[in-house]
């Protein structure tokens, strides 16, 4: 473990008498553990975890006792499911929360003087997910970030880096979890220069598809890794405008290192697959394809997947991941596309241990990745259905309409 880095630091949970599994399994420092021993841990955090929410909120008290009554026959068919081999072993049951709800509800389990941040899912358009963190809950996501991130090696107190920013510059009441998240990503190695793709205008954000060239070719000179975070479809289009432009290739320095989050949405109809992605990365700026890497996770859930060197979302140890049929929210077995479906017992603040996305998904087993991490990892297959609902995502894709 890296010392240096105040996010791997302990941090407690609000009450170690009612919560003391929950603490045992967020403070397991192997991001990808995998075993019985860790699966049971995982269903006693969950049982804690529930317990402590349906105390605490009436809506999901009265949303437990409602599920109370399928546990039994849910748990017997995942033992069959697990027992022919069909399915990820062991439905950690707790009663299903769409995020959409949390569109349109403020459902908290704790005072709101023990609100330590709060942050929103969406920009400056669109429905909002309004989502509640108390000091336990957000330092818990960001030591598991800084884990994943030290057994990386990514965290480099000693080497300077230059960042690019494809996210909102920040504002004076700037609440979106992407910034949040992007800023706080910035803690890993220190900063020389900061520069940001969505320039704050003071009357809301512009992409600025001239500086973030300008930026790149500066970076590409300097004698420091580079750390690109941020939508894909801000690097794409800047890169196309590179190529529009007639510029040649650049090379960024070595050890420099490209995290995306916040995928496509709202620019489908654009977005090319991974593997052009990253190989025109490769062409245009010299990052080899094992430093580039994306991510995903949303406000409603913050457990952070992260891609392997073979660029899958394996899930980590602190989680839990189902596909959930879109016609009966059954679970499927792997392989088969439904509904993404999260879970984990980290979240103090708000009964949000078990949400189901709207993006659509297949689950794999370890195994078929090849790379070395044992547990069940991802494949996103976009949003379902159409919705009026806009994420981050969406309201800075309308930023660059008519810049591509």
């Amino acid at each position: 473990m890296n010392p240096m880095n105040p996010h791997l630091a302990p941090v407690d949970v609000p009450d170690p008498a009612l919560l003391s599994r929950v603490q045992e399994l967020c403070d397991l420092t192997d991001p990808y553990a995998v075993g019985p021993a860790e699966d049971e841990l995982f269903a006693a955090a969950m049982a804690e975890i529930n317990a402590w929410h349906s105390a605490r909120s009436p809506f999901f008290h009265r949303l437990h006792e409602a599920a109370e009554a399928t546990e039994a026959t849910e748990a017997a068919e995942d033992t069959a499911r697990s027992a022919e081999e069909t399915a990820p072993a062991g439905e950690f049951t707790a009663p299903l929360v769409h995020a959409n709800f949390f569109k349109r509800h403020e459902v908290l389990s704790i005072p709101r003087d023990d609100v330590h941040l709060h942050l929103t899912s969406s920009g400056t358009t669109g429905q909002k997910s309004q989502m509640f963190f108390d000091e336990w809950t957000i330092r818990s996501a960001q030591r598991m970030v800084a884990r994943i991130f030290d057994r990386n090696g990514w965290i480099t107190p000693d080497q300077e880096v230059n960042y690019l920013l494809f996210s909102y510059q920040p504002a004076p009441d700037l609440k979106l979890g992407t910034s949040f998240t992007d800023n706080y990503l910035c803690d890993f190695a220190p900063a020389r220069n900061v520069e940001y793709a969505l320039r704050n205008t003071g009357n809301g954000h512009e992409f600025d598809p001239f500086g973030v060239v300008a930026a790149l070719r500066r970076y590409a000179e300097d004698d420091v890794p580079v750390r690109i975070l941020g939508f894909p479809a801000f690097l794409w289009f800047t890169l196309e405008r590179m190529r529009a432009m007639g510029l040649p290739p650049l090379t960024l320095p070595e050890g420099s290192l490209i995290l995306f989050g916040g995928g496509w949405k709202g620019h489908a109809d654009q977005q090319i697959g991974k593997d052009e992605l990253y190989g025109r990365i490769t062409e245009q700026l010299g990052v080899p394809s094992e430093r580039i890497r994306d991510t995903f996770g949303s406000v409603e859930h913050c457990i952070p997947y992260i891609e392997c060197d073979h660029h899958r979302l394996h899930a980590p140890v602190w989680s839990r991941v189902f596909i959930r049929s879109t016609r009966t929210l059954e679970p499927l077995p792997y392989g088969e596309a439904g509904y993404l479906h999260l879970v984990s017992p980290y979240i103090t603040s708000v009964p949000a241990q078990s949400v189901v996305m709207g993006d659509l998904a297949t689950l794999h087993p370890g195994e078929e990745c090849g790379c070395e991490l044992n547990t069940p990892w991802f494949t996103l297959h976009g949003r379902a259905g159409v919705s009026r609902n806009k994420s981050c995502a969406v309201a800075a894709a309308e930023l660059m309409k008519g810049m591509s």
